[in-house]
């Protein structure tokens, strides 16, 4: 007998619920009223795993050298634009010994992820656990997948020697802001935060310059932390630059990666075209 109009749907059982959340969603959630009868696994043993994933992520990554992340939408379609110059961005960063971080989905980053193995460079995937499966695009040589996002973000800031960010959604804007907020208050330095496409953050620049900055929400000059660009050449230049200026900073040699001698050969050569 087909359902009439209007009855309601049975309500989702207790083990197809279990089957959609994440461990971020069970680490945050308040069950007090079922704790009477369903104990939840108590959360100072969460800490165990929480330090599991920590400790993978710093072995895995402990020896990349020097690296890039690169974010943007996971609904960038692989015939745009938008994937193109994201795949010649990371191409270019590889030749300069550079390697590529991405959040190893789809979209722009399948297509910084498939620039950087193309050029035979470091190609990192830090996935995450969510309720639609995302995967692991087929262009990630070192893949790591992560439960909790506060973990993930550790590693896309303390591996990377900046961002480059491609037009994206909630999840882009995120990493966005959180970055700039640890270059804001002194966390990290020398930390460049590039933004690619002048027509897609066109909107945010000018509502943080006419509206947040005039209403004393953020300092003057915190605007200059992020810098605007449509062009790979001038996204790997400004990356290249801030590199050499930490290395200095740290008294530090500039590393090189598998398809260059260090940054500096890219600067002479962005010059030599302009």
């Amino acid at each position: 007998m087909s359902r009439r109009k209007n009855e309601p749907n049975h309500p989702p059982t207790e083990a197809s619920v279990e089957a959609h959340t994440t461990e971020d969603e069970r680490l945050l959630s308040r069950e007090e009223e079922e704790a009477a009868v369903h104990p939840p696994t108590p959360d100072s043993w969460r800490v165990f795993r929480i330090m599991g994933e920590f400790v993978e992520g710093f072995d895995t990554l402990a020896r990349l050298g020097p690296a890039v992340s690169i974010f943007g939408s996971a609904r960038t379609p692989p015939e745009s634009a938008e994937y193109a110059t994201a795949q010649e961005t990371a191409r270019l960063l590889v030749e300069q010994g550079f390697g590529v971080i991405t959040g190893g989905g789809p979209g722009i980053m399948e297509a910084a992820n498939r620039g950087a193995t193309e050029a035979g460079g470091n190609s990192v995937g830090l996935n995450i656990e969510l309720p639609f499966e995302q995967g692991t695009n087929s262009w990630v040589q070192l893949p790591i997948n992560f439960r909790y996002f506060f973990v993930r973000k550790t590693m896309f800031v303390k591996y990377a020697e900046g961002f480059i960010v491609f037009p994206g959604g909630f999840g882009t804007m995120d990493e966005l802001f959180e970055a700039l907020t640890l270059v804001q208050t002194g966390k990290v330095r020398n930390f460049p935060l590039v933004l690619f496409g002048s027509e897609y953050w066109k909107g945010l620049l000018d509502w943080i310059a006419v509206t947040m900055e005039p209403g004393g929400k953020i300092s003057p000059d915190d605007v200059d932390y992020l810098r605007l660009t449509d062009s790979p050449e001038e996204a790997v230049r400004i990356i290249c630059e801030f590199y050499e200026r930490s290395c200095k900073e740290r008294h530090a040699v500039p590393k090189a990666g598998p398809h260059s001698h260090g940054v500096r050969p890219i600067l002479r050569r962005l010059r030599e075209r302009s």
